[in-house]
């Protein structure tokens, strides 16, 4: 099926606020606010394969829609390959995004942040980052990222994740992204590959929902169909759509993608059985 790219140039409604996280240029978050009261935070990971040649700006037409719903909506920028990113930058960008978006979002916008635990959401190589973002304090100790308690994470939503870093790399997708990130391959770097793949990662320990579409063509969903069934995790299969359209709200798929994020922000809500 022919690829649909509109969301990637799609105008979008501008953030209600923007915090930075750190010094350096990408270290920034912009932030949508529902319009009356305090929302459900969603930290939102964009994807692209990690290069710097695609930003979080084509997630704010799902940022926009979701603060309509009520949400808070948080996407954080990182260093990405190119530019700086890469091992070990990018997930120590990313794990101080998630470490400290809360707070700051909490206190720019008073009163229009929940407060309480986020909800993880990313998109392709951000749905990778998010699930490594729920595992941090499951990382060895002195990896980036690694914290020594549970991140405050109410549930992860990965959109067309990518679930497997090794395999990324076997499979040279993306014309070698997975290389670019981590510096080599897990021959050359096992260590690295130990501390960044969800797929030597144990089971997430919230509730986790994976959204993909067997029309993907970028990242293939038996790789998630296998993640998944490894972890005993819950997978939507959205039919129809593709690697983009399930982080476009007006795609046919969209409430399917808006429930799952549902389910997910009720206390306690979506839980299902996982294994290590």
């Amino acid at each position: 099926m022919a690829e649909n790219r509109d969301i990637l140039s799609r105008p979008a409604p501008p953030p209600d606020v923007t915090v930075r996280y750190g010094t350096l240029p990408d270290q920034v978050v912009d932030g949508w606010l529902p319009e009356r009261g305090a929302g459900q935070l969603v930290i939102a990971l964009h994807g692209g394969y990690w290069r710097h040649d695609v930003d979080r700006g084509y997630l704010a037409s799902l940022a926009a829609d979701l603060a309509g719903r009520g949400y808070a909506v948080a996407c954080p920028e990182y260093r990405r390959t190119g530019d700086g990113g890469g091992w070990p930058a990018t997930f120590t960008d990313v794990a101080a995004a998630l470490d400290a978006t809360p707070e700051l979002l909490a206190a720019a916008a008073p009163g229009r942040v929940e407060p309480g635990p986020a909800v993880y959401a990313g998109h392709s190589a951000g749905g990778h980052l998010a699930l490594w973002g729920a595992l941090r304090h499951r990382l060895p100790a002195g990896a980036p990222g690694h914290r020594d308690t549970a991140p405050p994470v109410r549930g992860v939503l990965g959109l067309a994740s990518v679930c497997d870093l090794a395999e990324t790399y076997r499979r040279w997708l993306d014309l070698g992204a997975a290389d670019a990130l981590m510096g080599g391959g897990p021959g050359a770097h096992p260590d690295r590959y130990a501390a960044a793949d969800p797929a030597a990662l144990p089971a997430p320990e919230v509730p986790t929902v994976l959204v993909h579409a067997p029309g993907d063509g970028r990242v293939p969903i038996v790789l998630t169909r296998d993640y998944a069934g490894r972890r005993g995790l819950r997978l939507v299969e959205l039919d129809g759509a593709d690697h983009f359209t399930v982080v476009d709200p007006a795609a046919p798929a969209w409430p399917r993608v808006v429930e799952a994020l549902t389910g997910l922000a009720r206390p306690g809500g979506d839980r299902v059985a996982s294994t290590a």
